[in-house]
């Protein structure tokens, strides 16, 4: 079975139980989603500490102000990202550099260059080059960047309209898995690409009401390594395989969870006869 097959038998069994249902289940998923991207960049912030700083604005013991308030601003962007994403609004450098200020809002900064001032947390577009850490390779030129970001605006746009409301669930991931390889590829902005790339993936998922993926804190090496390697082969096959298998593992942990909550796993941890059909099963997956 193909790693596109099992998404789709798995992406059954999550919709037949009816997991998106629960109460708050999708903002705890959230909250998960935007732990983990900030974790990848470095917070340390746990999905308990961030839930209690989001809803009851409690900070966290022995956590820095700055990876509090990364957290809150890509809680803010995910926000403004759900509202856009019912609208289906056109990609646009002007939409990328608007999700961009409220990501970087309250850490981003006012760089001076031989090119000119820009600041980061407006969501001005690098004009200077960056390289992925010592001794890493270097990220395109920054005078190619503003051609590439219009070019890629222009290739989402033309993709989202081909598969408009269809119900190809595996070109519409794939579509938000080459949308975050290319925009990270560009790496359009000095700091906050991960991050970016990983909302606007979660971002054309909202439009089309899949299930979110979530590039996980423990995965971090394989996630970079994939990255690379589509870099190296020039294809983004290797990426795409690794945001499936990453996406089916997530998927299979929640389903997992979910049956070991309502007692369907006993304590040798073997599986109990389904007694019971559950009564709702939705004809499309939805995220609300």
């Amino acid at each position: 079975m193909t790693a596109k097959e099992k998404l789709i038998e798995v992406l059954d069994e999550y919709k037949q139980l009816g997991i998106a249902a629960q109460i708050d289940y999708d903002k705890y998923y959230l909250y998960s989603l935007i732990t983990h991207s900030t974790a990848i960049e470095g917070s340390t912030m746990t999905e308990i500490e961030n839930q209690l700083l989001f809803d009851e604005g409690i900070s966290a013991k022995g956590r820095t102000i700055q990876e509090q308030l990364m957290n809150l601003d890509l809680k803010k962007a995910y926000e403004e990202s759900l509202r856009m994403a019912k609208v289906r609004t056109d990609f646009s450098i002007s939409m990328l550099k608007g999700f961009s200020s409220i990501v970087m809002k309250n850490t981003g900064g006012i760089y001076n260059t031989l090119q000119g001032s820009f600041d980061a947390s407006k969501g001005d577009l690098r004009l200077v080059n960056v390289t992925a850490g010592a001794g890493g390779r270097s990220y395109m030129n920054f005078q190619k960047v503003p051609s590439r970001l219009e070019e890629f605006c222009i290739k989402m746009n033309e993709r989202r309209l081909s598969l408009g409301n269809g119900n190809d669930i595996i070109a519409q991931y794939l579509l938000s898995f080459d949308a975050h390889y290319e925009l990270v590829t560009i790496h359009p902005w000095v700091d906050g690409n991960g991050r970016m790339s990983r909302l606007i993936m979660n971002h054309i998922q909202f439009e089309y009401g899949l299930v979110p993926t979530k590039v996980c804190k423990e995965d971090k090496a394989d996630y970079i390594q994939a990255l690379i390697d589509s870099r190296e082969q020039g294809t983004t096959e290797a990426f795409r395989e690794f945001m499936l298998q990453a996406h089916i593992k997530n998927l299979q942990q929640e389903i997992a969870t979910y049956k070991k909550s309502l007692g369907e796993v006993d304590r040798k941890g073997g599986q109990k006869r389904w007694t019971e059909k559950v009564d709702r099963k939705l004809a499309m997956l939805s995220w609300s």
